[in-house]
């Protein structure tokens, strides 16, 4: 912090003031609203900086269609939507079971904001808003001393001991000091609300390794004909299981103009990235066995398609891919590409129209308190480190278990 804004509390036996430490926050999204919440309510001096003039503008977006915020089920199936190159399994387990979907509810509680479980189990504010909770989490973070300096975009580390920031702001290039940081900056996705990923050449330029950002929980592109999309676009695939190799995902997909969006596919954005010839595999008929739509197409001779549109109930969606790829297959084949039918796709849409990003500071960069080897007082959360995980309240629960780690481990650090 500005050395001016220091704050002093209590005294030394000698009767000499007694500095508060000082932690800086970067980024105002959920990851670093709560890493300052735990470092305010551990006894720091806290100043949270962000690029915008308000924070927490992804989280409002986000929350859009309804803030979905964790998800109640089991922590062992919980703990095993998260991935990334190199992922910690058991450090980051012990950082999501130390703020866990159980604990996700409690705080959104002292916040005044009361949660209900869906039929999916997923966890959403009964206001199913996130404007409400944002409101009064930023309240919260007032009164508990913290200071928001809005406008400031982080560009670069004047110095490393002590640690000196530079930032550029309305009124020009500002360096602040702090006993210790957290990096909380979002990754590439959503840029319009400041997470541009703008902070990838700073942490470059100090020598720290990165691994690429990309898209996560996005559509892909395919190359539809135009008879098709005629038929199919804007209408749903409801109730597949979509696979890529041994991997597969139950949910619905939308076809769209460019290709294919949905919970199904964002949950194999991982596996598909991996392959040089991306593909997706879709069950549409999950239900039923192949034998069973054999025999419910009778001793049929000729119109397979269109009577298996009628006796399988397709969707008008699932017939117009049926039709598109496999016209001309006959029974038992046709049965068979109900129940794998492969679509070719091309590549993720942009990161910009990504719900999330994966990539970021690879794990080898940070200790198992979050903290960056090569920058000693400086911590990193949520979407600068290289993880993923699907939508369905996983990523804001490794939002807020990030930064709850990250604001601890700062606030340690200066002790």
């Amino acid at each position: 912090m500005p050395r001016e804004s220091a704050r002093y509390v209590g005294k030394t036996a000698l009767g000499l003031p007694v500095k508060r430490p000082t932690v800086a926050i970067l980024g105002g999204g959920p990851a670093g609203l709560r890493a300052a919440e735990v470092a305010a309510e551990a006894g720091a001096d806290v100043t949270l900086f962000d690029a915008k003039r308000s924070v927490g503008r992804k989280f409002l977006v986000a929350g859009r269609g309804g803030l979905n915020l964790t998800k109640a089920e089991p922590l062992d199936r919980f703990l095993t939507h998260y991935s990334g190159s190199d992922l910690p399994r058991e450090r980051w387990n012990q950082w999501i079971a130390k703020f866990d979907p159980a604990a996700s509810r409690e705080w959104a509680a002292r916040l005044g904001i009361e949660t209900f479980v869906a039929s999916t189990g997923r966890v959403y504010p009964t206001e199913m808003k996130a404007a409400p909770l944002l409101r009064r989490w930023v309240q919260r973070l007032h009164a508990g001393g913290v200071t928001f300096r809005l406008q400031h975009r982080w560009i670069g580390v004047r110095s490393a001991d002590p640690i000196e920031l530079e930032f550029a702001t309305p009124e020009g290039v500002q360096n602040v000091r702090a006993d210790s940081v957290v990096l909380a900056l979002g990754g590439g996705s959503w840029p319009q609300t400041g997470s541009d990923g703008g902070w990838v050449s700073v942490l470059e330029n100090v020598g720290i390794e990165l691994a690429p950002l990309q898209p996560a929980n996005c559509g892909w592109e395919v190359d539809w004909p135009k008879e098709l999309l005629a038929q199919a676009e804007g209408r749903p695939l409801k109730n597949i299981v979509a696979s890529v190799a041994e991997e597969s995902a139950v949910g619905e997909l939308m076809v769209t103009q460019y290709g294919l969006e949905g919970g199904a596919i964002y949950q194999l954005g991982a596996a598909l990235r991996a392959l040089a010839e991306p593909s997706l595999t879709i069950d549409l008929k999950p239900a039923v066995s192949i034998e069973q739509l054999i025999r419910k197409l009778g001793p049929l001779k000729r119109n397979f398609l269109a009577e298996a549109r009628t006796r399988w109930r397709l969707s008008d969606a699932a017939f117009a891919l049926l039709e598109h790829y496999h016209a001309d297959d006959s029974g038992i084949s046709l049965a068979q590409a109900a129940k794998a039918l492969a679509i070719p796709l091309i590549r993720p849409r942009p990161i910009a129209e990504a719900i999330s990003s994966a990539g970021g500071v690879c794990w080898r960069e940070v200790d198992e308190r979050l903290m960056l080897k090569k920058l000693p007082g400086v911590f990193c959360a949520r979407e600068m480190l290289d993880w993923e995980a699907p939508t369905g309240g996983y990523l804001m629960q490794g939002c807020l278990a990030t930064g709850t780690q990250a604001g601890s481990s700062a606030v340690e650090r200066t002790k």
